[in-house]
């Protein structure tokens, strides 16, 4: 994990990486609600930044068109562009449609 960075702004900074990312709708608690981190006054769903031998888990919601194991690469890069060279799981929670008369991207 990066330097001095309290959990709370390393858990934003994966979050605010992996929702920058084009194909991601959302992020989502997995199942059960189980991919989430515990931070002073609230629950960031979607995000665990492991210890130093666990894997960081994201949970998202993503846009139909790019297959799948492309996009779990991609987003893992996001993550390790925080985070540096850690093992990433991902999970896909959902995929949506565009919606009907949206323009396409």
């Amino acid at each position: 994990m990066p330097g001095t960075s309290a959990p709370r702004e390393v858990a934003d900074a994966v979050a605010a990486a992996v929702l920058a990312h084009p194909d991601v709708e959302r992020l989502d608690g997995g199942p059960f609600g189980a991919v989430a981190s515990y931070l002073p006054g609230r629950r960031l769903l979607g995000v665990r930044v492991g210890g130093p031998a666990e894997p960081a888990q994201v949970a998202v919601v993503v846009r139909f068109g790019t297959p799948l194991p492309a996009l779990a690469e991609s987003v893992a890069q996001r993550v390790r562009a925080v985070l540096g060279p850690v093992p990433v799981d991902v999970t896909f929670a959902d995929v949506v449609l565009p919606v009907a008369g949206s323009a396409a991207s």
